[in-house]
């Protein structure tokens, strides 16, 4: 419980004499002008936005954030109305930082960077049209904000082998014989793969979202805000594994079948209500934030020396509002004069001859066919050599990357999304690239070597390709991009990986081979 000092203080705050500014009015029409019209400028990220909300069960939750905001604004009014909503130059340098995050976004095809850097606007315009007192007495909800954009797709990767780790050692414990093999389980009962949707990630983030909004909410204490966050990061992930370890046991006494549909009702309906009330009950007693206790002080920010001294700066309404549309405007041309620039590419490409390998039939067991959307040009064919190794070779060529046509982009590359193929596992990349190991339907095999070329780079990583992108369109560079992925299948007495290396040597530097396949040699 909170201590009576504390109590005092803050029921002395709420019911300050001190008379309601004169300006909120005006301030309020004034910021709700500028979202309305920022939303109408970033219509496009905000529309892709509401539509993952909607679409996508990973960011349902998010729906709720726009309500909590609301919410969270309305538990801080009554002190709100007592400070100073002021113009304020510094307040530039957010709306800046957030433009130019939307821009590398819009240079780099990357929509969170995007989405990211036109929530920020919204968040950055308010220190500029209302000052450092009213962002000190904002500042939790305008930190909370960050909600709203759809992120956490990248966990999906590492949850799935998280998951699959705990499942196969609790399957362990519980006496079951099992093989993992990358996220694939093998018991008695079936092969069990733990799929991105079994991941976790969707209850790992709605938690998170959560718990970040109960240690703000319910404690005053950093500490036991700081153990709040961390149990809402941990007991899901721990509770995921447990599930799915539940499933695969229940699997090897009911069947398979029997046990999936259990999981699909207990996974959609009950797991994340019992986690979060699991949570509740057990952070309840620790709650140190008094139920009278305002949530801002007026008092300490009205009285804060640095708050003073920002409030120097202080800038007229109409020059702020400038200042902001000339922000927005710049931002916007740069992004459309960047993606007008496009690369010279030749009519035609060829798949070159290669010593001791021949082109042969493509005739893979389960069909594969690399993703590459908005490539000028696409080739996918078969090499054989004397020794009976078979390699797959697919490329790509773009004359610049953006919206729609990006190498790196997601459900682009080697995994081809809604086919029989999986992801198992990565494996060692060979010069630079990045190694996947897929699964084809339960059965087959197959390892795949992704690497990226763009002016001197020739990388497997996705992020140095977009830094590089990035650096090209922000110099309205016309340089063109490849894909580049040699890929085989895998058995018994057939390594993949050695086939793919013995193919990769007799080709010579690949980053010259690419450049002579795209005609840039």
């Amino acid at each position: 419980m909170a201590s009576p000092d504390i109590v005092m203080r803050v029921r002395s705050d709420l019911s300050s004499d001190a008379p309601a500014q004169p300006d909120w009015r005006a301030a309020i029409q004034r910021i709700g002008l500028v979202w309305l019209g920022l939303i109408a400028v970033f219509w496009p990220d905000w529309l892709a936005m509401v539509r993952q909300w909607w679409d996508i069960s990973t960011y349902n939750h998010v729906l709720l954030v726009p309500v909590i905001l609301g919410w969270l604004v309305w538990q801080r009014s009554g002190q709100l109305i007592h400070l100073q909503p002021r113009a304020w130059w510094p307040g530039l340098v957010p709306l800046l930082l957030a433009g130019f995050l939307w821009l590398l976004g819009a240079m780099s095809g990357l929509d969170i960077a995007r989405q990211a850097g036109a929530v920020g606007l919204l968040m950055g315009s308010v220190p500029l049209l209302l000052g450092p007192q009213v962002t000190a007495g904002l500042w939790f909800p305008l930190c909370y904000m960050v909600f709203l954009v759809p992120a956490g797709d990248e966990l999906v990767g590492p949850l799935q082998t998280i998951t699959a780790k705990i499942t196969v050692a609790l399957t362990h414990l519980s006496g079951v014989p099992a093989v993992i093999e990358g996220v694939f389980i093998d018991t008695p009962a079936g092969l069990f793969e733990v799929a991105e949707a079994c991941s976790g990630v969707k209850f790992l983030i709605a938690m998170f979202a959560f718990g970040v909004l109960a240690a703000n909410v319910c404690f005053v204490s950093w500490r036991r805000r700081a153990a709040m966050i961390l149990a809402c990061i941990i007991v899901p992930v721990l509770a995921n594994g447990v599930r799915a370890w539940g499933t695969v046991y229940a699997a090897q006494i009911f069947g398979i079948k029997v046990a999936a549909g259990i999981d699909h009702i207990i996974y959609g309906w009950f797991f994340f209500a019992i986690v979060l009330a699991v949570v509740i009950l057990c952070a309840w007693r620790f709650f140190d934030r008094h139920p009278d206790a305002g949530m801002i002080s007026v008092s300490e920010i009205a009285d804060s020396p640095l708050i003073g001294r920002l409030r120097r700066f202080e800038a007229t309404t109409w020059k702020a509002l400038f200042a902001l549309v000339l922000v927005v405007v710049g931002y916007q041309a740069w992004a459309f004069g960047a993606d007008q620039v496009r690369a010279p590419l030749p009519a035609r490409i060829d798949l070159p001859a290669v010593p001791g390998w021949q082109r042969v039939n493509y005739a893979p067991q389960i069909w594969w066919s690399p993703q590459a959307e908005g490539a000028e040009h696409r080739l996918l064919g078969r090499y054989a050599n004397a020794a009976g190794q078979q390699v797959d070779v697919f490329i790509a060529v773009y004359d610049s990357q953006g919206e729609g046509r990006e190498a790196g982009g997601f459900g682009q590359g080697a995994l081809m999304p809604s086919s029989p193929w999986a992801w198992q596992d990565d494996v060692a990349g060979l010069d630079g690239g990045k190694g996947e190991q897929l699964l084809g339907d339960g059965r087959v095999q197959r390892v795949a070597q992704t690497w990226y070329r763009t002016g001197s780079l020739m990388t497997g990583s996705n992020l140095r390709l977009k830094i590089e992108v990035i650096a090209d369109h922000l110099l309205l560079r016309d340089r063109p991009t490849s894909l580049l992925i040699l890929s085989a299948e895998q058995s018994r007495g057939r390594d993949g990986n050695a086939a793919i290396t013995a193919f990769a040597r007799s080709a010579g530097p690949l980053d010259l081979w690419v450049d002579r396949i795209a005609g840039l040699r």
